[in-house]
């Protein structure tokens, strides 16, 4: 039975995780932040999986050195620690946000690194410093970059939208065209899983995605699809929309500049790599994923 300790277990994607594995093939145990320092000795575990992080914080809120403490500096403690043990895999939940902020064309892992944001520039730091120390024989880690994360349970941009479009409010941004890649958090699970019994798979950066992008208009109609709703779009004149983006900002209206970028921005993200590394299709397309965690949120409702 392979041993498995993880931080980040009670958040979205460690509660997710540990439902997708069960208990029968793996013995699954918590580490939390606050325990981890530089001599942890041995970890007693198969596989470290570092799912724990300083998310990024839209309300620009959090101390800016808190990034750099949680996403860097406890990662690197983490990875020396495991280093030294007898675990034989790490694997490190970084994010697409650690390669650019912004993307023009398709994201891929051969690209050259350029995050704007603390939260970004953080991943990044912690991803090289895994590359760059020796790998002993026997040991391997993986560096996943997952863009946007859903799935039952998760509270996230998808929610503001779902609870928007189930009111009947019209979405008014159907003049921004754009593409970008989702992420099921089944087929994250997927990709954990299959590095996890598996030993083929060289170390390595892997991006994770869903298959195909969707724009936020095709998104939309999904959603209203998926509520028994017909959609409506407004195609009101981007230049007023950006207006009212940053009078927002400065009122901290629902309606903010970087708000609006999430919801209208081309980010479409490459997962070849990690697809050809397993040989095998992901099993959740986009479009079904989005519609279960549209269906988890209708659930929520009626609970």
């Amino acid at each position: 039975m392979n041993k498995i300790l993880m931080t980040g277990s009670s958040g979205f994607v460690g509660q997710s995780l540990i439902k997708y594995l069960g208990t029968q093939e793996f013995s699954l145990q918590s580490l939390s932040l606050r325990t981890i320092h530089p001599h942890l000795g041995d970890l007693k575990a198969d596989v470290i999986v570092h799912m724990a992080g300083k998310a990024h914080d839209l309300r620009k809120v959090s101390v800016p050195s808190e990034y750099f403490d949680v996403n860097f500096s406890l990662t690197k403690t983490l990875y020396d620690n495991f280093l030294q043990s007898n675990a034989r895999k790490f694997i490190f939940i970084s994010s697409v946000k650690a390669s650019a902020d912004q993307v023009k064309d398709l994201l891929k892992e051969t690209d050259v690194p350029n995050p704007t944001t603390l939260y970004g520039m953080s991943k990044l730091m912690a991803e090289e410093y895994i590359q760059s120390q020796p790998l002993p024989i026997g040991k391997s880690f993986y560096i996943l970059r997952p863009c946007l994360i859903h799935g039952p349970g998760n509270k996230g941009n998808l929610t503001l939208l779902y609870k928007m479009i189930s009111t009947g409010i019209p979405y008014f941004l159907a003049a921004f065209e754009n593409k970008r890649s989702f992420l099921s958090v089944e087929n994250l699970c997927f990709v954990i899983k299959e590095l996890l019994q598996r030993d083929d798979i060289a170390s390595g950066i892997y991006q994770v995605a869903d298959d195909d992008a969707l724009s936020t208009n095709e998104l939309v109609k999904l959603i209203a699809l998926s509520s028994g709703r017909k959609a409506t779009l407004w195609k009101i004149n981007p230049s007023i929309i950006k207006l009212i983006a940053r009078v927002g900002s400065f009122l901290r209206l629902p309606l903010t500049g970087e708000r609006l970028e999430k919801l209208t921005e081309n980010y479409q993200v490459d997962n070849t790599k990690i697809r050809r590394a397993l040989g095998k299709d992901l099993p959740v397309n986009v479009r079904e994923g989005i519609i279960k965690t549209v269906r988890s949120f209708q659930n929520a409702d009626k609970l």
